[in-house]
């Protein structure tokens, strides 16, 4: 029939098109934002071929921008293999005669193609059975429009085949995100493990909000929104229940404990400050946390370290891996806590590590193995160009500026540096020509809660009479032992941003 939507070519791509759409939509609404969606195995494999020239440009040039991309890259070609599929059965079913083997081989071939990706038998339904459904909407409708003598029957029929797939793809998006698991800090739920001291946690918190500057727009101490990157756009969801870590390689016996017994062993809560090495000099991936986990020495010495090259790599659920020397890793956490909440999915639920005064790819988030080695290997990063595994360089950042009402100007942001303190931060208002001491919040509590935390981050303020005329504003710090930030810019890669941060003012 000429006016049949599927007897053109142009009909049984839109079709197809159409298919895909809802396919994508129906496996969103089954899964939500996890790792059995079907677009997930495409992205990961995406980032993890990309050239690491690419990846860079994309951490240092797009930020977040660059992964959403990498994301709907994937959905795009999730969506084509579904499109593909459809049109493969549409075309089957012309060449057979046979008005059946459209909808059923899309449903049978979008299932297998699903199950391929993602390994899952039942949630791949979720995509097959919008698909061949709106391959068998438009079969109906053009038999229901057979008789139909106007011309515009046609697109009529093509029309209300793309609305359908459009209302999927809408309703899709929103029971899906209804249904993604839970990733903030804010929606998790509160620590209920026998090893943790709530109360005490309770009591830093509190402390940490009466430190804070009285600065409106300053983040406070305890990050309200904490920075994430990681290697993918939709993170791994781990059940606690099956959940284990496991201590291996060159060690006098491997030591494995799952999440019960490690949560009732004696934990700390501890102020800790983590910076991405992908991070600008002025950037917003820093932020510090009340972190609740159990001294990993612990299980290093349960398992008997004999490492020929002093170093351990770190691995994760999603393949993720980082080595570094294990000297860092003593004195490290494993982390199931987050300012008095289980630690959430985006942060490495259900353990992650926590390594002090290092740049934040060491502190591996839903770590499954810590790997005792014999010689030294490349990590994820590393291999990709990267450097950050050494401590995090010192900074100053300069966040928040304000004409106040006696027409004076108020500077403030945040100082951090590693384990080596921040004992200053100092300030010019005439491009580092002279230097006057900013004002800093209390340290944030030691976990003893006797002095300071070793590894976090502090506040500065600074106050003054603005010179006629245009002038540059310049900050530092000084860490504990007297030593100011080097002056030296560098860019992040590949081995993290330094250099004095500065605003010029009209």
């Amino acid at each position: 029939m000429t006016d049949d939507v599927l007897d053109t070519r142009g009909g049984r791509v839109l079709v197809s098109v159409a298919a895909g759409v809802a396919g994508l939509a129906g496996s969103y609404a089954l899964t939500g934002a996890a790792p059995a969606f079907l677009a997930s195995p495409i992205e990961r494999a995406l980032a993890r071929t990309m050239p690491g020239a690419i990846v860079s440009f994309a951490i240092t040039t797009l930020g977040s921008l660059g992964q959403r991309l990498n994301l709907l890259a994937a959905i795009a070609v999730a969506g084509l293999f579904v499109a593909l599929a459809a049109r493969a059965a549409i075309l089957a079913g012309e060449a057979a005669n046979n008005r059946l083997l459209p909808s059923v081989g899309t449903a049978v071939v979008t299932w297998a193609v699903a199950v391929a990706l993602t390994g899952e038998l039942v949630l791949s339904a979720g995509a097959a059975l919008p698909a061949a459904g709106v391959v068998a909407l438009a079969q109906a409708l053009d038999a229901f429009g057979a008789d139909a003598t106007p011309i515009s029957s046609k697109r009529r029929r093509a029309l209300s085949t793309v609305g359908v797939a459009l209302g999927a793809g809408v309703l899709g998006y929103r029971l899906g995100g209804q249904r993604s698991p839970t990733t903030t800090a804010a929606d998790a739920p509160p620590i209920t493990a026998a090893g943790a001291d709530l109360e005490d946690a309770q009591t830093k918190l509190d402390a940490a909000s009466d430190a804070s500057l009285d600065v409106d727009g300053l983040d406070s101490l305890v990050s309200e929104t904490f920075f994430e990157v990681d290697i993918n756009s939709i993170d791994p969801q781990v059940d606690a229940g099956d959940w284990s870590l496991s201590v291996t390689g060159a060690v006098e016996q491997e030591v494995t404990l799952d999440y019960d017994e490690l949560q009732g062993m004696d934990a700390e809560n501890r102020f800790s400050t983590l910076r991405c090495v992908g991070d600008s000099l002025n950037g917003k991936k820093m932020d510090t946390a009340l972190w609740t986990g159990v001294p990993v020495d612990q299980l290093l010495d349960e398992a008997g370290v004999q490492s020929g090259c002093e170093c351990v790599m770190l691995r994760a659920t999603d393949d993720y891996y980082e080595e570094f020397p294990i000297e860092a890793l003593r004195g490290g956490l494993l982390v199931y806590g987050m300012n008095g909440n289980v630690l959430p999915r985006g942060h490495g639920y259900p353990v992650r590590a926590l390594v002090p005064g290092h740049w934040g790819e060491v502190n591996v988030k839903w770590l499954t193995e810590i790997e005792v080695l014999e010689r030294e290997a490349e990590g994820y990063w590393e291999k990709r160009g990267w450097q950050g595994t050494g401590p995090v360089k010192p900074v100053a950042k300069l966040h928040h500026a304000e004409l106040v009402a006696d027409g004076r100007r108020r500077l403030a942001g945040h100082a951090y540096g590693g384990l080596r303190g921040v004992a200053r931060v100092e300030v010019s208002t005439d491009g580092g020509e002279t230097w006057a001491d900013a004002t800093l919040s209390d340290p944030l509590p030691a976990v003893d809660g006797d002095g300071a935390a070793e590894d976090a981050w502090r506040q500065w303020e600074f106050t003054y009479d603005p010179p006629a005329g245009g002038h540059t504003a310049v900050v530092r710090m000084v860490d504990d032992a007297g030593d100011v930030q080097t002056a030296e810019e560098t860019d992040p890669v590949p081995s993290g941003p330094s250099g004095w941060v500065s605003r010029e003012f009209a």
